[in-house]
């Protein structure tokens, strides 16, 4: 992937100076999910009348684009650029390029800058992280997705496995809109922005407005989706935010990272696990709400790279990726369930179909340490349950 060869921003930053207009919604990859996804200048990307001004505006916005594999320069990221659907490479991310991008800064919610690889490696982190990337903040799929996600995949989960283990999420947006974008998807790790889109294009992800087939994940009404994703860009004009919700063709993946040796430096104790789990816990009244903002914030705390220039931490590398290849791609829950070695498939939709396929489908590619972790599991206390990796290796 061509990347670009300007060092990244090293300060903080309340809201990034310079971000790529995008449309309020994403109009063109959000349209009616049975037909192919038009171009910007076309004039079929409204879901309703209410929308019409913020289809508009996402035309103007991406109209300059070259499309069909070409490079778009004006920004200085120059990621590829599609039109359809793209066999998208999913080899993993080099050692090399790994280091080139550890001190490429992501902002949270406050502004305030930390190293890519605060996120994934130090004192401060859990030895296995995972993480997402996603669309701008306003793409309803991938609110969908986090969504699902949350509701199979919880915090106290991750947190009884044998190796430590949590997920963080990365959008291309403002950072001033991730407590909107939080609120929505109910998500319970913490979330950062690459506004720069440096680290999707060092890492391969590519652009294009192409939808491919519906997810499992994805359950809602593509027409409602589109709906909402206008409404949330409308309650952002006042506060200056309604077109900086990130690069509309950007599409992302997910990246697992874990240490080389499971047993360096120390394997996660069970007491310890069970030690954590009070620390992260979120109280019944946060969970009533939906909102469980305190949990965000001790999430951002556990991954907030204190100490960040003098903590080298456990080396870790890339074990399993995946790079999305059209706008609704993300790995499914069952996969993700699989590689992070947790027990179960999550939670079916009504759509068997669907849901056959994302049991069956694998999209990334590698190894994780799901096997050695449920053999650990064991031997501290029994036999674990069957985890989803042993199924399949049993059929």
């Amino acid at each position: 992937m061509a990347a670009s060869s300007d060092p990244p921003a090293t300060t903080s930053a309340a809201a990034p100076a310079a971000l790529e207009p995008a449309p309020v919604p994403d109009a063109a990859a959000e349209a009616d999910e049975s037909k192919p996804a038009p171009l910007p200048n076309s004039s079929a990307t409204s879901p309703s009348a209410d929308g019409a001004p913020a289809v508009a505006a996402a035309a103007a916005a991406t109209s300059s684009t070259v499309f069909d594999g070409t490079h778009d320069d004006h920004d200085g990221v120059n990621p590829l650029d599609f039109q359809g659907a793209v066999d998208s490479n999913n080899e993993l991310p080099s050692a090399e390029t790994l280091a080139k991008i550890e001190n490429y800064v992501v902002l949270d919610r406050d502004g305030k800058s930390h190293t890519f690889k605060s996120l994934y490696a130090g004192k401060h982190t859990a030895r296995r992280v995972l993480i997402i990337f996603v669309r701008h903040f306003f793409c309803g799929i991938c609110q969908e997705y986090l969504r699902s996600l949350s509701a199979s995949i919880t915090p106290e989960a991750l947190l009884r496995l044998p190796i430590s283990t949590f997920i963080a999420v990365i959008g291309c947006g403002d950072p001033g809109l991730i407590e909107m974008y939080a609120n929505e998807t109910k998500c319970p790790f913490p979330i950062y922005s690459d506004p720069t889109r440096k680290l999707y294009s060092e890492l391969g992800m590519i652009r294009t407005l192409a939808m491919g087939a519906r997810p499992a994940y994805m359950t809602q009404n593509m027409i409602k989706s589109s709906i909402d994703s206008v409404f949330q860009g409308l309650k952002q004009i006042r506060r200056g935010l309604a077109t900086k919700a990130g690069d509309a063709r950007q599409i992302g993946g997910e990246f697992l990272f874990e240490p080389f040796d499971v047993q360096s430096p120390v394997t996660t104790p069970w007491y310890e696990v069970e030690r954590r789990m009070g620390d992260f816990a979120i109280s019944e009244k946060e969970k009533s709400n939906g909102t469980a903002n305190g949990h965000h914030r001790v999430s951002e705390t556990s991954l907030d790279g204190k100490n960040e220039a003098g903590d080298v931490g456990e080396q870790k590398h890339v074990t399993w990726c995946h790079r999305m290849k059209t706008t609704r791609d993300h790995a499914e829950i069952p996969e993700l369930m699989e590689i992070l070695g947790l027990d179960g498939q999550g939670m079916p939709i009504k759509d068997k179909k669907r849901w056959s396929r994302a049991l069956e489908q694998r999209k990334g590619t590698g190894l994780s340490m799901a096997s050695q972790m449920s053999a650990m599991k064991a031997e501290a206390g029994g036999v674990a349950p069957p985890t989803a990796a042993d199924a399949t290796g049993a059929a």
